[in-house]
């Protein structure tokens, strides 16, 4: 047991590709220790780490801030979910909770309209965060309209671009927790290429992010647009498994001329 010998260095023999983080993973409410400890194994294959739902609210306070903290010491950024930015626009109090997004210690707060419709100008949104050193970025899709269809995509394509004209740094497009009968999914649970094709050309790879919050959406946008892709909502114990199909190290990858290491010899 000399230590000699390296993960890193077996990887790059096998051809295995270095690749960006695209993956930004969530935070659904456990415990501090096991968000630190995901932090530890695998912080430098996050983009970014979404600090999720409303959970975060109730918690207790010291461990919320303990998650943030870990992933601050971890250099892995932070953004808030969706959720509790529509509840506090409705409710009036959006500038108390970018308040407490800056300073729990979030990098970036999600805004949407994925339950509730925005009367607020996505200008106005961008400038309140950014005053507060927070980022933005924006989700695309109602959480309970169905699957896409053309029109909608079209609707979604300005919307986004609106969004980032005012200085959202990302794109993400719903597929809420089943991917199925949601966004780009059908009622199968199978993904319509054409409209992922849309997005991903409206919006450029680097800065659309997809929802895949179960394996069969996150293999289908991978076995698609190959390693490239950005996910999120995937779930904490599950980002070694996509990161070892992004990279063709996974049985069913491995079938994929996209994912698969190049062959020896090959050049």
């Amino acid at each position: 047991m000399s230590g000699e010998h390296h993960t890193g260095d077996f990887l790059r023999s096998l051809g295995v590709r270095d690749l960006e983080p695209a993956t930004s993973p969530f935070d659904p409410g456990y415990d501090p220790v096991t968000v630190e400890s995901h932090l530890e194994q695998s912080g430098h294959l996050m983009s970014i780490l979404k600090i999720s739902m409303a959970c975060w609210l109730i918690a207790d306070e010291g461990a919320t801030r303990r998650k943030f903290d870990a992933a601050k010491r971890c250099g892995v950024a932070t953004t808030t979910g969706g959720g509790p930015f529509e509840v506090a626009v409705q409710q009036e109090r959006l500038e108390e909770y970018l308040d407490l997004c800056a300073d729990v210690g979030a990098t970036r707060v999600e805004c949407g309209e994925g339950f509730t419709d925005l009367a607020l100008e996505p200008s106005d949104i961008a400038r309140l965060a950014h005053e507060r050193g927070l980022e933005i970025q924006f989700e695309l899709g109602k959480k309970h309209g169905g699957a896409f269809t053309n029109s909608v995509v079209d609707d979604l394509i300005e919307q986004g671009k609106h969004w980032l004209d005012v200085g959202a740094r990302e794109i993400v497009v719903e597929a809420r927790e089943s991917a199925a009968g949601v966004g780009t999914f059908d009622e199968h649970g199978r993904l319509d290429a054409a409209f992922a094709d849309r997005f991903a050309s409206a919006f450029g790879l680097d800065t659309v992010t997809f929802e895949a919050p179960n394996k069969s959406s996150q293999f289908q946008f991978m076995n698609h647009f190959g390693p490239r892709v950005r996910l999120c909502n995937v779930r904490l114990e599950e980002l070694l498994r996509v990161e070892i199909y992004r990279r063709g190290l996974h049985s069913d990858a491995f079938q994929h001329e996209n994912l698969r290491p190049p062959s020896p010899g090959s050049g």
